[in-house]
């Protein structure tokens, strides 16, 4: 029964198919956060972070965040503050100050190309981490397209044409 291609090609999806969930669920293990790969959306935090950068984000205590001004601030991920457009968008920017009002912490933040800070205060409640050293240039357009219904229209046929490319390297390699 081994012997079929078949049969070998749908192993070889299911441990691609695996190995993907055991990544993405282990790198959320790993960074501690829910989100721990986004994609820069806007020109806010350039030249640091570009639009269509990848970033790696790992959570921890916002006690642990550095708050000072551009360059020593740490980069945070966190959601847009209730009351502002879309509370579900990620925001990427700066932490440039923090302090406590009723037992809360709130962090001041800035976008490094923004002229002066912004004008909401972020509870930790919203923060999803801190931006790690790593960015991959231009991947993260793929989370964008992710998003939208025409984005996995697009993304899913792509990959699939890949495995399937892919699958008889695999199995030669597997094989010898």
């Amino acid at each position: 029964m081994l012997k079929s291609d078949y049969v070998k090609s749908a192993i070889l999806l299911l441990i691609l198919v695996i190995s993907v969930f055991v990544f993405w669920f282990g790198l959320r293990a790993g960074l501690r956060t829910e989100y721990p790969l986004c994609g820069v959306a806007s020109g806010s935090m350039e030249p640091t972070l570009r639009v269509g950068d990848l970033i790696v984000v790992q959570g921890l205590d916002p006690d642990e965040i550095n708050a000072a001004s551009d360059p020593e601030g740490d980069i945070i991920v966190f959601f847009r503050p209730k009351g502002w457009r879309d509370s579900n968008d990620l925001i990427v920017h700066r932490a440039i100050d923090k302090f406590s009002r009723e037992n809360i912490l709130y962090f001041k933040t800035k976008g490094d190309a923004n002229p002066g800070p912004d004008s909401w205060e972020v509870p930790q409640d919203y923060l999803v981490g801190k931006v790690v050293s790593l960015r991959v240039p231009l991947v993260g357009f793929i989370t964008f397209l992710m998003r939208t219904p025409a984005g996995i229209l697009v993304i899913l046929p792509m990959l699939a044409l890949i495995i399937i490319d892919w699958l008889p390297l695999l199995k030669k390699r597997f094989e010898s």
